[in-house]
């Protein structure tokens, strides 16, 4: 058993080992300096001057035509930094909220479902960590549900418009500036798409680059964060909107078959809209800088491929089926994604810890040791884990060595609003926020998971104190969180 006193020497033990290791080249270069500048303090600065250009003139003049061609070539091959100005998570009328006991009185009045399915979604719904206050579409409240094209339109431009209104609201650019659109909605795509309902709701530019994304899960909300990033490396001066969406109307399951009855339960209303810019002068009203991107893909493994699958049953009834590995198959993926994000974010101190045990393990062929498992509460503050139910941030708090208040920020977005796909990530933020947590210097972790089957993160860094936008989807009931969630 280990004792409290012991755990607060490793801890003192640790700290010590990543001060001295991350600040060793200062420690080793601060003697050096001072013998240097004690010598150099000798000689008068015009004797420094005269020896060298007098013995060294060639070399002087090769050292600074080099400065200067290293100075150029590092301007123009240096990446342009992306700001993220704004952003709004939608926040449905009170009337779309629906209950455990509406939940299974709905299912019950549509007699699709049978003894065994309805008894299956209560018990998913009673684990699932969803709250009293989650939104199902309009059109799912009408008995018998309304799955029309028509209904799924009205619900895509109620979460979209809704978050695009508050957004420019909030930031009052100039529309015509927006030079790049990503959109990105999984399971409803229609003609004409999402990204040109925007275009004419609010009269872009006719030359706007224009993207749609479909098909990719809860983890194409980093995914179109990726592509805007990439396209204002190409694009100069302009402003890049991106929208993260889920449409439940016409994706609602009404069959018997039990894993594809769990979407049900967990998926509810949101949505999101950022607004993120290249220019210079729009960091000093910005929120964050995006500072790093990676993305995982592990569709070439059949069983990755196959997790999460939209089908349909027996009873020719469509939905997505949720297979049994999908939490092996998200930790896998897992590993693949921190293994290429550490050496970017970890300190040299944890690249050391973590290089080492690789290497005893190969050398002394220790299959059944434990990998080392960095810390990354020493490279980010902040963790917004894709709320897509409590097993995958119970799974993400254990695999990461997590505290609560790390994960405190998904469990009380999927308490209050459910997984709402791949705009998830923007409710745990703007929770954070509005507890008054995020300070300036402060580094933000996104990470999503989707079909495919994909693991995608996103690090982003606060450039100020940051406030809660104007109507944000936590402003009335911040104050009531974090509840405590029954596990």
């Amino acid at each position: 058993m280990e004792y409290p006193l012991q755990t607060r020497t490793r801890n003192y033990v640790k700290l010590g080992y990543h001060y001295l290791i991350s600040h060793l080249l200062k420690l080793l270069l601060v003697p050096s300096m001072v013998v240097l500048l004690t010598n150099m303090s000798l000689l008068s600065l015009n004797q420094l001057c005269l020896h060298y250009l007098q013995n060294n003139l060639l070399g002087f003049i090769f050292l600074i035509t080099v400065a200067i061609f290293g100075f150029v070539v590092f301007f123009m091959s240096k990446p342009r930094s992306v700001y993220l100005v704004d952003y709004s998570c939608y926040l449905p009328p009170s009337n779309l909220k629906v209950s455990y006991k509406k939940f299974m009185d709905r299912s019950k009045l549509i007699q699709d479902f049978n003894e065994s399915s309805l008894e299956f979604q209560r018990k998913i719904m009673e684990r699932s960590g969803l709250g009293e206050e989650t939104y199902l579409p309009e059109a799912l409240h009408c008995v018998p549900p309304r799955t029309t094209m028509a209904a799924a339109r009205e619900e895509a431009e109620q979460v979209i418009f809704g978050a695009l209104d508050n957004l420019f609201e909030n930031t009052e650019i100039n529309l015509r500036e927006i030079g790049v659109l990503v959109v990105n909605c999984s399971l409803f795509n229609p003609t004409p798409s999402l990204s040109a309902m925007i275009v004419n709701k609010y009269k872009l530019r006719g030359n706007v680059k224009s993207f749609n994304l479909g098909g990719m899960g809860c983890s194409a909300g980093v995914i179109a964060i990726d592509l805007a990033n990439d396209m204002l490396q190409i694009h100069r001066n302009t402003f890049a909107l991106v929208v993260s969406t889920e449409n439940i109307t016409q994706n609602w399951y009404f069959g018997n078959k039990k894993a594809m009855l769990i979407p049900n339960c967990l998926f509810r209303v949101g949505g999101s809209a950022i607004l993120l810019s290249n220019k210079t002068l729009d960091r000093k009203r910005s929120k964050y800088k995006l500072v790093h991107m990676v993305r995982t893909h592990k569709g070439s493994d059949e069983k990755a491929f196959n997790c999460v699958y939209q089908e349909q049953d027996e009873a020719l009834k469509t939905g997505v089926s949720l297979s049994k590995d999908l939490m092996a198959i998200a930790g896998e993926a897992l590993k693949t994604n921190i293994t290429t994000l550490g050496p970017l974010v970890l300190p040299i101190s944890e690249q050391i810890l973590f290089f080492a045990n690789f290497v005893a393990k190969r050398l002394f062929n220790a299959k059944n040791k434990k990998s080392y498992i960095p810390d990354f509460k020493l490279a980010f503050d902040h963790f917004c884990i894709h709320a897509g139910g409590r097993a995958v941030i119970d799974e993400l708090e254990k695999s990461l060595k997590l505290l609560p208040k790390h994960v405190e920020a998904s469990r009380m977005t999927l308490h209050r609003f459910g997984n709402t796909s791949s705009s998830s990530i923007w409710y745990e933020l703007a929770y954070t926020e509005a507890k008054g947590r995020m300070r300036k210097g402060n580094r933000v972790w996104q990470i999503a998971f989707g079909s495919g089957f994909k693991c995608n993160s996103a690090v982003w860094v606060a450039l100020c104190d940051v406030e809660p936008s104007v109507n944000s989807p936590w402003e009335h009931c911040i104050h009531r969180y974090p509840v405590k969630v029954d596990l």
